[in-house]
């Protein structure tokens, strides 16, 4: 058991920890995740000591040589990060003492753990967002082949989950990609927000060294520096906004998951899963399960529980660091973790279902049309509150004389307005009501070939983000 002695803070105690406080209050569990991130920011700390006079030239080459050669062990050997620290931060340094001796204890010099681990977390803060925006873009991409394919098909388009106009189903399909867009802008934003160099603030009231903290910020990839220390080492404001994107982006696959299940059923019938990517039930052999898509559902829920959960420990902290942020590591490893699976098996599931156009186009129902009369009365004069009025007049009858709203002629139609020519009937189609639709944004198969393509544009131009230097989600 490691005592005072042993660890960061041990010279003011002269009792070791009890093994219930370090087993409660221990943290290198989980946050050894972010070993690379701790190692890599206390290079650019060594190094920077080094430039600034802190530490001699020597001593600062060695320490940084140290924490390469570190680096490279630890990638083989993982398990050297089981020890009895108590976090990833004291792992490290003890590790690297190991290696270089005495000199290894000079690197915490100017610096604190609260601005250590707050940098650390935003180095991984923003390769999650590198991460999810990949996923997210891979998926945008599945959508977009399959919505190309399904320009023209025609799918019943739902309001109250009740039959309201035809669309076709690669413009339900873009709706999904928009989403996605909206999704990485806030990813992007949330990249921006956390990168902003907390090192140098110390505990909470700055370092009482002079620090040449740019020179930190610009090799760590930061874009500015944290403008007031007790702010620095407190906020996590830059943790809720990457949960807020995952959570965002996982009721978003929530909707998709639900829509994959109901088309499933047998009343729907719209997809048919590949066996690959469906369960069975261990007592009834016919079932053949949506399971994917119903836990995309339920982990929606898991991630904006992270988000909330963080909100309640954050929301009566007073300045600056206090423990109660160690609970902010936890919810932010598991919702990334989370929501990039969801997306590369949202990916997997609609680059492999089968749509069933046949039965799309069998729910397709006559009172469907509806609408098309009320605009072609619109179109010749009448108020579109009159002509709603009277075309409901027009289903009341169909519905009374048990026919299908294109099962009444002209002359039945002109019972209700003279306004109604020989004509309408042309109107009255599946077809004619997806073309009248082509403005820019439009279901018709010509507007959502137009989207496809703008939406193609728009993924080039986001472009790819540069290589993160590790696996955010590496464990």
């Amino acid at each position: 058991m490691s005592g005072p002695e042993a660890s960061m803070w041990g010279g003011r105690f002269t009792e070791a920890p009890d093994e219930r406080m370090w087993r409660y209050t221990a943290s290198l569990s989980y946050d050894r995740r972010l070993w690379r991130h701790d190692v890599r920011a206390s290079r650019a700390h060594a190094r920077m000591l080094g430039r600034c006079g802190i530490l001699r030239p020597e001593e600062a080459d060695r320490i940084v040589a140290g924490l390469e050669t570190l680096e490279d062990e630890i990638a083989a050997r993982p398990e050297l990060l089981d020890g009895p620290d108590e976090d990833v931060h004291s792992a490290v340094e003890r590790l690297l003492h190991e290696r270089i001796g005495p000199v290894a204890l000079k690197l915490h010099t100017a610096r604190s753990r609260n601005d250590q681990v707050a940098t650390d977390l935003r180095l991984y803060a923003r390769e999650a967002c590198v991460l999810l925006d990949r996923a997210a873009a891979s998926l945008q991409e599945t959508l977009l082949d399959r919505a190309e394919q399904e320009a023209q098909t025609l799918l019943p388009g739902l309001t109250h989950l009740q039959p309201a106009q035809p669309v076709t189903l690669g413009h339900h399909l873009m709706a999904y990609v928009e989403m996605l867009f909206r999704d990485r802008q806030r990813l992007r934003e949330a990249h921006g927000r956390a990168s902003v160099l907390p090192l140098g603030a110390g505990a909470l009231a700055g370092a009482a060294f002079a620090l040449d903290r740019a020179s930190v910020a610009a090799e760590l990839g930061f874009h500015a520096l944290c403008p007031n220390s007790l702010d620095a080492v407190s906020d996590r404001d830059f943790v809720l906004d990457v949960l807020y994107a995952a959570a965002v982006i996982m009721m978003h696959l929530s909707r998709l998951g639900e829509e994959l299940v109901l088309w499933n059923h047998p009343a729907f019938g719209f997809v048919e899963l590949p066996d690959r990517l469906a369960t069975g039930s261990s007592m009834m052999p016919q079932k053949k399960n949506p399971d994917a898509a119903e836990l995309m559902r339920g982990r929606a829920g898991r991630v904006a529980g992270h988000l909330v959960g963080l909100l309640m420990v954050l929301k009566g902290l007073p300045l600056a660091y206090n423990r109660d942020l160690q609970e902010d590591k936890e919810p932010l490893f598991d919702a990334v973790d989370q929501t990039v699976a969801s997306l590369e098996m949202a990916a997997e599931l609609m680059g492999s279902v089968r749509f069933r156009r046949d039965r799309m186009r069998q729910a397709c129902t006559p009172d469907m049309l509806a609408t098309e009369l009320a605009d072609y009365l619109a179109r010749r004069g009448m108020p579109f509150r009159e002509a709603h009025r009277i075309v409901g007049n027009v289903v009341q009858e169909a519905a009374r004389r048990g026919v299908a709203l294109t099962g009444l002629s002209p002359e039945d139609l002109r019972r209700h307005s003279p306004l109604f020519g020989n004509e309408v009937k042309e109107r009255l189609t599946f077809e004619a009501a997806l073309e009248a639709r082509s403005l820019p944004g439009g279901t018709a198969p010509s507007a959502v070939r137009q989207a496809i393509a703008q939406a193609r544009v728009r993924l080039r131009e986001m472009g790819g983000w540069p290589e993160p230097p590790s696996a955010a989600g590496a464990a």
